[in-house]
């Protein structure tokens, strides 16, 4: 106890001492600060195209491996569906891509056609519902004349 009890004071009275020097170091490094900000970003851009362009290899590697497998045992390549180039704008997007007003315009005409649709079918519905009930009447005529035409023995 009486350890961390040390420790603490010492440690303030350090640490205050540790703030008082570097703070007399920062007063005219700032540009050294700024440039050293600046290699660090560039390496960390270097970094990210030898990254990319080390998966690129590896990808070209690994189709040459499935060509050659696709030619050994006659398959055929999946054809996959030709991706609109992506909106550099909408890489940190959560949501979906807005929609153009040629998109919201073709969705608005075909819910209309829908609605149109709608409307046309009870007229409909009334004359399929006559022909439904003159149904029974026109079998039981049609049942009438094959049993006058049939004689049974």
């Amino acid at each position: 106890m009486a350890a961390f009890i040390a420790k603490q004071v010492v440690g303030d009275k350090l640490s205050s001492v540790k703030g008082a020097i570097g703070k007399d170091e920062e007063g005219g490094g700032n540009t050294k600060d700024d440039e050293e900000a600046r290699e660090i970003e560039e390496a960390r851009r270097e970094m990210e195209e030898k990254r990319k362009e080390k998966h690129r290899k590896m990808e070209e590697e690994r189709e040459t491996m499935r060509q050659g497998i696709r030619d050994k045992y006659g398959l055929k390549k999946k054809e996959e569906a030709q991706e609109e180039e992506p909106d550099p704008m909408a890489d940190g997007r959560v949501g979906r891509k807005k929609k153009t007003p040629a998109e919201l315009a073709a969705e608005a005409n075909k819910e209309e056609s829908d609605d149109e649709e709608f409307a046309k079918f009870p007229p409909n519905l009334s004359e399929l519902s006559s022909k439904v009930s003159e149904l029974p009447a026109k079998m039981a005529q049609g049942v009438g004349e094959i049993t006058q035409k049939c004689v049974l023995q």
